[in-house]
């Protein structure tokens, strides 16, 4: 730990003031005499602020909301945005809060967390580990948990916030802080945006975000240029046949086994229907159907998550879905079934704007150091950010490593394998995480809003 420490706060002093032109073609950083000094300022502030910071953590942890249920974290992050002085509006797009802080003329930069937790029973052991238990929307009790990092997503925001109004002196412009709900289901963007975010408040000339990465090391960055993430779909497949007794199965229709028939034969999209060289994922999340071991049940329900890179190839796979579904029911004789896309929850594929991601990562370069900072493949995740960026703003969007590096090396070497997001097991670690995030997200800002 402090190995790191001392290497980032040697780092943070590089911090430059970079001029990056909008088109796409970048100029050489140009130094600005009085940004050593503030970078120091940056890092004196964290060492000062971090216990606060992690006292929030892990109070945001221990007490997770399911999507659209962040009435309780919603309260908590507006009366930290209140006491900075930011105007605070609550409710935008149902739990959502806007908060802005003007400072003068300049650009306007917005920045983005979210605040929904998954519904999965934690399993870390950690003393602040969840154990909050709700029902969801279709009536069952579950465990909920910030198994994506989205406590420490809110964390870096809350922290970038309170280093940016410390340091008002070097800065012009307008900040807009945005709170998001229901990130996990694909629909807290489209409710912020139809709520009136680019109408009501100040429309931004730059989005950035953070996300955690449970793979990488902590005290590292990584991006991608272009597009980073996929089209995310869900979509419900209900089989129906006809219930009957389960030692009379020739007397029903069995809709179990038609939909272990579709479960399979849906495999056939990625591996006989499309380019090999056009990512495609089709996942069966959920299934349930039957109560008793001699019933024969009337109906399945299937949940899908659909992923795709390319608009016309998500055509291809959602027509593909319902064809499948319909031709298994027809060859069992079975009522035909309905196949359901949910539009609220798709998210379309997140782009970086290239020239803001090279500018961007020009920044958190001179501060962590060209040996921290990474370039990453896209990969088959999904965010509703992106639906920003569809609004008509440049966005970017970076990932922060959150794995002792130990670990790391010894997961390559064939060790335990580190888990993923959505984990019942995930657990950053919160002092590097936090601190690279909010240094990460403060050079960022000043970049774009530096005198």
């Amino acid at each position: 730990m402090m190995r790191w420490l001392m290497l980032l706060s040697a780092g943070v002093c590089l911090i430059m003031d970079f001029s990056v032109s909008l088109s796409g073609q970048e100029q050489e950083p140009k130094a600005a005499s009085d940004l050593p000094q503030l970078a120091r300022q940056v890092q004196a502030l964290l060492d000062k602020d971090y216990p606060y910071l992690d006292a929030l953590y892990k109070h945001l942890h221990a007490n997770p909301e399911l999507s659209f249920q962040e009435k309780e974290t919603a309260a908590r992050l507006a009366k930290e945005m209140r006491q900075l002085g930011f105007e605070v509006t609550e409710g935008v797009g149902k739990t959502g809060l806007v908060c802005v802080l003007k400072n003068g003329s300049g650009p306007v930069v917005l920045v983005r967390t979210d605040m929904d937790a998954l519904p999965i029973t934690e399993r870390t052991e950690l003393p602040y580990a969840s154990r909050v238990r709700v029902r969801n929307a279709e009536g069952r009790e579950v465990g909920v948990m910030h198994a994506c990092g989205h406590d420490v997503h809110m964390t870096c925001w809350v922290g970038t916030a309170r280093v940016l109004c410390k340091l008002k002196d070097h800065w012009k412009g307008t900040l807009v802080f945005i709170a998001q709900p229901a990130e996990e289901i694909g629909g807290g963007a489209r409710a912020m945006l139809e709520d009136g975010l680019f109408t009501r408040f100040p429309k931004p000339d730059y989005a950035l975000a953070l996300h955690c990465d449970s793979f990488a090391p902590y005290g590292t960055v990584n991006y991608t240029e272009g597009v980073s993430l996929a089209n995310a779909d869900a979509v419900d497949i209900i089989v129906r046949g006809k219930g009957g007794h389960g030692a009379a199965p020739h007397q029903a229709i069995d809709p179990i086994v038609i939909a272990a028939r579709i479960v399979l034969d849906l495999q056939t999209i990625v591996s006989r229907e499309t380019d090999p060289l056009d990512a495609v994922v089709v996942t069966v999340g959920s299934i349930h159907g039957g109560t008793k071991h001699n019933i024969i049940p009337s109906e399945v329900q299937l949940q899908l998550t659909v992923r795709t890179m390319k608009d016309t190839t998500r055509h291809q796979v959602l027509e593909a879905i319902e064809r499948i579904a319909k031709a298994a029911a027809q060859a069992a004789r079975a009522p035909e079934p309905i196949v359901r896309v949910h539009p609220g929850e798709f998210a379309p594929a997140l782009v970086n704007d290239i020239p803001l991601t090279r500018r961007t990562v020009a920044a958190m370069k001179a501060v962590l150091g060209e040996d921290r900072v990474h370039p990453r493949p896209p990969v088959m995740g999904a965010e509703d950010f992106s639906r920003y960026a569809q609004a008509g703003v440049p966005v970017c969007m970076f990932r922060i490593g959150t794995v002792d590096p130990e670990r790391v090396e010894a997961a390559k070497k064939g060790g335990r394998p580190l888990p993923s997001l959505h984990s019942d097991e995930f657990c950053p670690v919160p002092e590097p995480t936090i601190r690279t995030g909010v240094l990460a997200m403060t050079a960022a800002v000043l970049n774009l809003l530096g005198r």
